[in-house]
C-alpha cells in the first residue's frame, strides 16, 4: 500500500507583531502576568484566512519544487473561514492554482491533525499529492476587551506537502476523538465572540493529550520514551509542561513556539513543526509525536518517522 512523506513545508505570519506591553497598555494587565500564566511574550495579528494559508501553501510548494498544478487536493483545517459559503479552501485553490480538489475542515485547535490523517488517507485512495494547511485568524473572533481571551490569540498559517511513495510512509499510527457534551467550554457563536472555560479546558487539555499520545504511540508499537520530538498544540505553556511530564518526555525535545505566536488555534503545529525543521530538531528516521485538542471537545495525536 501507497505512503506519503512529507516533502516540503512553510508558514506565513502577519507583519504587525502585538507584544504583552502593547496590551498592557490598553487593558488591566502586564508583561509578567501574561508570561507568567501562558508563556506567550508576543503574537501576530492580522490578513484574512485564506492570504495566510495562501502564502504558507505557497512557500511549502516551493521548498518541495512544486506548484499548485501538481496538487490533488488540497486540505484546509480552520475553526476562522473568511465566510460561511464557499468554504476558504475555494479561495486558497484558486490562489495557488491547484488543479485538484479543495475542502475546509473545522476540528478547531486539533484540526491540522485531523487534516493530516485525513490527507494520508487520500494518499491510500490514490491521491499522488495533498497539501495541508492549518490557518487561523482568530483576532477576527476575538473581544479585545476581554483580557482572558485577548491575552492568547494569533493569527497565522503553517502547511505541509504529502507526497505518495511506494516504500513505507511516515504515519505510524493515530488516534482522533471528540466529546461533544463538552463542546460549551469552547466556543464561538455566529456573530459572537470566542468563549473559554480555562480552567476546565487546561484540566481536561493535558489529560487528553496524555491519553491521545499514548493511544497513538500504543498502536505504532512504540513507548513515550522512544519519542524524539513532542510537537504539542501551543494553547498554554502550562498546559504543555503539564502534559508533558506526565508522558516523561523533557524539555528539549518538546517544541514549544507559544511564546512568539500565542494560540494559533489549527496554525499552531504546524508552524511549531515548520519551526523545528528549520532549526534542523528533526532529522531524517526521528519518531516525532504531533498532539492536539480544541473546542468541540476535539483531540488529535499522530505519530510520525520522519523521512518515511
Amino acid at each position: 500500500m501507497p505512503g506519503a512523506v512529507v516533502t516540503g513545508w512553510g508558514i506565513a505570519v502577519p507583519d504587525k507583531v502585538v507584544t504583552n506591553e502593547d496590551l498592557s497598555a490598553r487593558l488591566d494587565t502586564s508583561d509578567q502576568w501574561i508570561a507568567e500564566r501562558t508563556g506567550i511574550r508576543e503574537r501576530r495579528i492580522g490578513g484574512t484566512t485564506a492570504e495566510l494559508a495562501i502564502g504558507a501553501g505557497r512557500a511549502a510548494l516551493a521548498r518541495a519544487g512544486r506548484t499548485g498544478d501538481d496538487v490533488d487536493v488540497l486540505v484546509l483545517a480552520t475553526s476562522t473561514p473568511d465566510a460561511l459559503v464557499p468554504g476558504t479552501s475555494a479561495t486558497v485553490q484558486e490562489g495557488l492554482g491547484v488543479r485538484g480538489g479543495a475542502f475546509d475542515v473545522n476540528a478547531a485547535c486539533s484540526g491540522f491533525v485531523y487534516a493530516l490523517v485525513v490527507a494520508h488517507g487520500l494518499v491510500l485512495a490514490g491521491a499522488k499529492r495533498v497539501l495541508v494547511i492549518g490557518s487561523e485568524t482568530l483576532s477576527q473572533i476575538t473581544d479585545w476587551d476581554d483580557r482572558s481571551i485577548a491575552v492568547l490569540v494569533g493569527d497565522g498559517a503553517g502547511a505541509v506537502l504529502l507526497e505518495a511513495t511506494d516504500g513505507p510512509g511516515q504515519l505510524l499510527a493515530w488516534d482522533l476523538g471528540a466529546d461533544g457534551s463538552l463542546r460549551h467550554l469552547l466556543k464561538c457563536d455566529h456573530g459572537g465572540y470566542l468563549y473559554m472555560n480555562g480552567k476546565e479546558i487546561f484540566r481536561h487539555a493535558v489529560r487528553v493529550i496524555v491519553e491521545s499520545s499514548q493511544k497513538a504511540l500504543a498502536k505504532a508499537g512504540l513507548q513515550t520514551s522512544d519519542v524524539d520530538l513532542f510537537i504539542p498544540h501551543q494553547a498554554n505553556a502550562r498546559i504543555i509542561t503539564a502534559a508533558s511530564q506526565r508522558l516523561g518526555i523533557p524539555d528539549d525535545r518538546c517544541v514549544v513556539t507559544i511564546d512568539r505566536y500565542g494560540n494559533t488555534s489549527s496554525a499552531s503545529i504546524p508552524l511549531a513543526l515548520a519551526d523545528a525543521l528549520e532549526t534542523d530538531r528533526i532529522r531524517p528516521g526521528a519518531l516525532v509525536l504531533l498532539s492536539g485538542f480544541g473546542g468541540g471537545m476535539t483531540w488529535a495525536s499522530a505519530v510520525l518517522r520522519w523521512g518515511g
